[in-house]
């Protein structure tokens, strides 16, 4: 597949810098896969297309503070996004980055503390280490801000608001820099009916990463690099879903990140061979056109980014020209697109 089969034109108007309110008052395009029809929905009517039996699949990550601000000595002002932390150093992504030097150190705005970069990495990502020592959460509780994408503009800064928005109702493992977005929709409401029409819901981790939002930058899709994530998944969740899928109930992915958990698992479900053993790893499985997907029948998932790896995925799960013309109905009926807008189920 080549990168210009990802592109399309989308309305500055149509990317979505609030979300709807309440949370299931967002719109739900359903495309059917096998004959191209597309219906127009609100999500309050996804129980709808659920049967007993099915199991819904959800990333349970919680978004922290990841975005910080810091000083170099000359009075120069740097963006940081906290990444993750390996061994008492942390990988940041620094913006703008091009002149910083190893061994300088950058003061944290409103902490007291000091980041001396270690070693440059790749676009723009640096290993840091904290002076004095001190836990990631623990600074970033303090200093940092909601990581909300660069497509959702605030006048000063993201709000109260956001911080709470910006997070599925089901957060709870912490360690995201973006927000699993398919799953902001959901109310405990609206879980409650599902529960009560026989559709189990259960959890994963997938600790979505900068990479989610990285566009591809190479032409041919077979040669990028894909970004990893970590992710877990336990045994009895496996177990669970194994045992779903062998007695005819559908896995409905809520999510891109759900998906990339469940097709990183090394067997297919219901197929009575998988070990019931716990899954955790780093993950950077790249699904684009053409892909068998093992381990997922339906999609839930928000509308993405023209050239993102994001967008691959649906192409590869729904049909290339299936997709493109779902995106270009949601176009031509206003849908809001991205982080903040509405949602599309494939099924």
């Amino acid at each position: 597949m080549q990168l210009k089969e990802l592109q399309f034109e989308l309305p500055s108007e149509l990317i979505a810098q609030r979300p709807a309110e309440p949370r299931d008052a967002s719109r739900l395009l359903v495309l059917e896969r096998s004959t191209g029809r597309v219906e127009h929905r609100a999500f309050r009517d996804f129980r709808e297309y659920m049967r007993p039996g099915d199991c819904l699949v959800l990333n349970d990550t919680r978004v922290i503070p990841a975005r910080f601000f810091c000083r170099r000595v000359s009075g120069g002002r740097i963006e940081g996004l906290y990444l993750h932390e390996t061994g008492g150093l942390w990988r940041v992504l620094l913006r703008p980055a091009s002149r910083l030097k190893v061994g300088e150190r950058l003061a944290c705005l409103n902490g007291d503390c000091e980041l001396v970069l270690r070693e440059r990495r790749e676009r723009g990502e640096w290993d840091v280490r904290p002076e004095p020592a001190i836990e990631p959460l623990k600074l970033l509780r303090r200093i940092g801000q909601t990581p909300l994408p660069p497509y959702i503009h605030r006048p000063d800064k993201p709000d109260a608001e956001d911080a709470r928005r910006y997070q599925t109702v089901y957060a709870r493992r912490v360690g995201a820099v973006a927000a699993p977005t398919a799953g902001l929709h959901f109310t405990p409401e609206l879980f409650e009916r599902l529960r009560e029409a026989g559709i189990t819901m259960l959890n994963l981790t997938l600790h979505v990463g900068v990479g989610t939002f990285a566009p591809i930058s190479i032409e041919d899709l077979a040669q990028h690099d894909m970004h990893a994530e970590y992710y877990e998944i336990d045994a009895r969740t496996i177990a669970k879903l194994d045992k779903t899928r062998a007695a005819g109930g559908r896995i409905v992915a809520v999510g891109t990140t759900s998906v990339r958990v469940l097709e990183s698992l090394e067997s297919e479900l219901g197929s009575g061979d998988v070990p019931e053993t716990s899954r955790s790893g780093w993950t950077n499985i790249f699904i684009y056109p053409p892909y068998r997907f093992r381990n997922v029948d339906l999609l839930l998932t928000n509308f993405h980014l023209p050239g993102s790896t994001l967008l691959a995925l649906i192409m590869a799960f729904a049909g290339i020209e299936e997709a493109r013309a779902a995106y270009a109905a949601a176009i031509e009926r206003r849908y809001r697109f991205y982080s903040y807008g509405d949602a599309m189920l494939l099924v």
